[in-house]
C-alpha cells in the first residue's frame, strides 16, 4: 500500500468524517486505543533543541509530549505528527534489548521510541506528517 492509500486508510478508520474538532480526533484516538491519551507541554523544551514532540506510552495510557511554541498551529501540528504514528501504529511491537538492561522500568515501545535514531525521510516520518496535515486539514 502507498502512503497516500495509508493515509486514506487511516483517516476513514477514525470516523469522524471531514471536519471534526480537535478534541473529537484526540476522543476518536483513546477509543480505538482503548486507553487515556495526555497532551502536556514541556516549558523547558524548545523546538530549536531539535525535539518538537515525543511520543510516551504507559501500560495504562499515553502520552504526547510537546515543545513549546509561540504558535498554536506550530504546536498542534507537534502534537498531530505524534498522533499520526500512534494512529498508524508506528513502533507498536518494537523491542531494545540494551534499552531493557538500561532502562527496566520503561515499557519496550517507550525504549524503542526514545531510542531509535529517526530517519525524517524514512516512510514511516512520511506517511506521519502526510497523515498530520490531513488531520490538520479536517479540524
Amino acid at each position: 500500500m502507498n502512503t497516500e492509500q495509508t493515509v486514506s486508510a487511516a483517516v476513514a478508520g477514525l470516523q469522524l468524517g471531514d471536519t471534526f474538532t480537535f478534541d473529537e480526533l484526540l476522543r476518536s484516538v483513546q477509543d480505538q486505543r482503548h486507553r487515556r491519551l495526555r497532551i502536556v507541554e514541556l516549558a523547558d523544551l524548545d523546538a530549536h533543541d531539535g525535539l518538537c514532540a515525543a511520543l510516551l506510552s504507559t501500560a495504562a495510557e499515553d502520552f504526547v509530549l510537546h515543545a513549546r511554541s509561540d504558535s498554536a498551529l506550530h504546536r498542534q501540528q507537534f502534537v498531530l505528527h505524534e498522533l499520526a504514528h500512534m494512529i498508524l501504529g508506528h513502533g507498536e511491537g518494537d523491542d531494545c534489548a540494551v534499552g531493557e538492561a538500561l532502562l527496566p522500568n520503561i515499557p519496550p515501545y517507550t525504549r524503542g521510541r526514545l531510542l531509535r535514531r529517526q530517519d525524517l525521510d524514512s516512510e514511516t516520518e512520511i506517511a506521519a506528517e502526510s497523515l498530520a496535515d490531513r488531520l490538520a486539514a479536517g479540524i
